[in-house]
């Protein structure tokens, strides 16, 4: 529910513990996960890699990348499945870790369409000083008017200062 209050320090790595056959290897192994899911904790215990393994032979590890793969692929399913069935608790997440998502967009291409559909901005469709965060790019969508094209969008400091923009 609520981030750490040194999320944001990227020198001061957290995340997943490595263990080879329950042989403790390496804490905060970040070859198995990307920057913007840096808030995701845990063990990751493989029986594939050897035990005598470097962090040199784990930076061009194929297996390593089909762990980090699959741990990624696993992370978003899980947030996927938490936006759709119980969006109050999905709003929490997102207003403790929504900045960390929105990086993930630009970090990794590959799943960029899955992050897009966990991302929750401010719109001026909701008329409310504290409505922030809460249409999907889905919900957009599918307000969409027939024949619109394309979607504008503005970025501010504030919720305030983006409705009190002269551009929009």
């Amino acid at each position: 529910e609520h981030a750490p209050f040194d999320m944001r320090n990227r020198e001061e790595r957290h995340g997943l513990k490595l263990y080879i056959r329950r042989v403790f290897i390496m804490d905060n192994a970040e070859q198995l996960l990307p920057n913007y899911l840096g808030f995701v904790r845990g063990i990751v215990d493989s029986k594939d890699l050897p035990l005598n393994i470097s962090r040199e032979i784990l930076q061009n590890n194929k297996i390593i990348e089909s762990m980090r793969g699959g741990i990624v692929k696993r992370v978003l399913d899980i947030l996927e499945k938490l936006s759709q069935e119980d969006t109050a608790k999905y709003t929490k997440f997102w207003h403790a870790f929504g900045q960390l998502l929105k990086e993930g967009i630009v970090e990794d291409s590959s799943n960029k369409d899955r992050i897009a559909k966990l991302l929750r901005l401010s719109s001026t469709h909701i008329d409310s000083k504290d409505a922030c965060g809460d249409v999907s790019l889905d919900d957009y969508i599918g307000r969409m008017k027939t024949g619109q094209e394309k979607i504008y969008y503005i970025t501010a400091e504030s919720l305030t200062a983006a409705k009190n923009s002269p551009h929009l």
